[in-house]
């Protein structure tokens, strides 16, 4: 892991998390649960991340659903804070968009 997946896990770990009002609507857009989602966190793997994002770090993660298909989420940290970690949107992802994995992006 790398050291903003291990701040994402330490967070999430200690129930310091906050979804989105916009993550709310896009996890119901794609009929998945915040709950699931953060629970499956611990598999998940970092797709790209954003160091430098205006809103604070963040980063893009692959995840499963509860059924095992693919699922990107991303993660993020409020600019100027530590704490808490916020599921910012999660979507399934789109396979015309990405390679078969849904780690790489199409060109």
């Amino acid at each position: 892991m790398n050291s903003f997946q291990d701040k994402v896990s330490k967070l999430i770990a200690q129930a310091k998390v906050r979804v989105s009002g916009y993550g709310y609507d896009e996890l119901a857009d794609d009929g998945l649960s915040a709950r699931d989602i953060v629970s499956g966190f611990s598999t998940g793997e970092l797709v790209e991340e954003y160091p430098d994002f205006a809103k604070g770090p963040c980063g893009l993660f692959l995840q499963e659903d509860i059924e095992g298909n693919p699922v990107h989420v991303v993660w993020g940290i409020p600019k100027g804070y530590d704490e808490p970690v916020v599921l910012v949107t999660a979507y399934r992802p789109d396979p015309s968009k990405w390679n078969h994995e849904f780690r790489k992006r199409l060109k």
